[in-house]
This record gives structure tokens, sequence and C-alpha cells, in this order.
């Protein structure tokens, strides 16, 4: 029996920072298609195995346990399997960086598709995303990430905010190189982070069985045809 039971789409995404987590912890997991997700959402509050609206949910088989919200199963995993100290500032950390991951991705998706992307409308966001590139740059810097070494908090090993960073990152810029370039330029050092976390054997493994599972595919839908139309990746 694997130790958790994973439900999201097909594709990368918001499910990919909680792959990565189970991935690095040496952790197994069960992915649920779409039609076993679908039939999940369709149940009443009440009968879920927690009350969602959509994916990621994450069950720990043991207990039953089941979260989520993709900030709340991070902070959850780090707390679970060693990847969080136990200072409550670290705890905090977590939460934080994984919250600006998820606010990221979904000013990438333009909250999900309720837009579609145009050129000006990118040109018009790129300063944002540098600033969000940034903002990440400025948290890594002040928590212990040197030019080619080190992890937030300056532990001796990575841990759930290095894990998400490095996810956040690479996942967008494999899939689309003009984004990389972004990072690179405004956020060296965790550029250089992301390449190491995304080197170790756990999350290169991942990486793998990501691209063949799921090709190029990024967030999926016509948000990411129009994402890939004016970044010149169609």
């Amino acid at each position: 029996m694997a130790d958790y039971d994973l439900y999201y789409w097909p594709v990368p995404f918001r499910g990919q920072f909680v792959r990565a987590i189970l991935a690095h912890a040496g952790k197994s997991w069960t992915e649920h298609d779409a039609a076993e997700i679908g039939k999940l959402m369709r149940r009443a509050p009440g009968d879920q195995p927690i009350a969602f609206m959509g994916p990621p949910v994450l069950i720990e088989t043991r207990s039953g346990r089941a979260l989520s919200q993709m900030p709340a199963i991070a902070t959850w995993l780090g707390d679970n399997l060693g990847l969080t100290g136990p200072d409550p500032f670290e705890r905090a950390l977590v939460a934080k960086v994984a919250g600006d991951a998820n606010d990221v991705i979904d000013e990438l998706t333009l909250d999900g598709g309720r837009q579609m992307w145009t050129p000006k409308r990118w040109r018009a966001f790129v300063p944002r995303l540098e600033d969000w590139a940034r903002i990440f740059e400025a948290t890594a810097i002040r928590h212990g990430v040197e030019a080619d070494a080190g992890y937030f908090l300056g532990t001796p090993e990575p841990g759930v905010a290095d894990i998400v960073t490095a996810t956040l990152w690479s996942t967008m810029g494999d899939r689309f190189p003009p984004i990389q370039e972004i990072v690179d330029a405004a956020a060296p050092r965790t550029a250089a982070l992301t390449r190491r976390m995304q080197a170790t054997p756990a999350l290169d493994a991942l990486k793998a069985r990501s691209y063949e599972r799921y090709g190029d595919a990024y967030c999926g839908g016509e948000i990411e045809k129009s994402l890939r139309k004016v970044l010149g990746a169609a």
C-alpha cells in the first residue's frame, strides 16, 4: 500500500509541488485519474475526505487524514516528514513560500483562465513576474541561500521551502524558456538553487517521470495554449 493517495489532474502545475515533496522524502503515492477526481468533487462537502472545491487533495493512507490546498499540504508534509525544523518561524516561512508560489501560478494562468493571454497583456505582466522572482530572491538571500550553495534558513539539508521554490521555477522554466530567462536575470541565486535541487536524484527522477506521463504540458486547457502562443512556444 502506498503512503499517500494524491488526487490531482494529469499535468504538473499545482500538484507537482506535492509530488516533489513526497519524492524528495522517499514516500510512495497513488495517483488518481480525472474520473476519480470528478467523482470525489461531485460528493457533498460533508461526504468528501476533506471539504474542498478542487484538487490537489492528499490523503495519508495509514491514518486517513486528508488535506486540500497546496500551501496547507506543503506545510503539513514539512512537519510530518521532518522537512521543517521545530522553530515556529520556519513553519511560517514554509507557508509563506508556498503561498507565494500559489499566487505566482494563479497569476500566470490569469486566475485559472478567466481571461486568455494576449501579447499586450503579457507585456504588461512581465514586470510583475520579475517582481515575483525578486521576492523569491530576497527571501532566499535573507534566509541563507548563496550563489552556489545553501538552503533556506541556513539548514544543511533542503526543506520544503527549497523544494517548493525549485518546483515553481523549474516547472515553468523547463516548459517556457522565456520565463527561465526572466528568472535567471532577476533572481540568479533562486535560479541556482532551483538547478541544484532539480539535480538531486529524487527530483531528477520525478522530472523524467513527469515528462514521460505529461509531455510538455504545464496547466492544460485554453489558458496554456494562449500562454504558449504569446511566448512563442506553441
